[in-house]
């Protein structure tokens, strides 16, 4: 199955770097994906959204609407549950780093 570990990598990084922005401040989802594609990350609406949606589900992030230039916005902020997926993702990714680049 080529690409099949490149892919879930891709994702997990994806969801790493929301959940890095969701810890530091709320956000909206298209400055999600302005931020990804700073980052080099080319993804569509269509893919992130489900990406936040089910971060969502997990419990891992909270939405919440805000009224934006009089039209209503979905924020994402992270939760506790989050913030502990947040620090296992990174000790994990740095036991990795240090075990795999040196």
């Amino acid at each position: 199955m080529e690409g099949y570990v490149r892919k879930r990598l891709f994702l997990g990084f994806v969801c790493m770097h929301i959940l890095y922005h969701a810890d530091k401040e709320p956000f909206y989802g298209s400055w999600m994906l302005d931020e990804l594609t700073r980052h080099g990350y080319k993804l569509s609406p269509g893919t992130l959204y489900p990406v936040l949606h089910n971060l969502e589900k997990e419990g891992l992030l909270k939405r919440f609407d805000q009224k934006y230039q009089g039209k209503i916005r979905k924020y994402y902020e992270i939760t506790a549950k989050g913030r502990e997926e947040l620090l296992l993702a990174r000790n994990y990714l740095k036991e990795l780093t240090d075990e795999t680049i040196s």
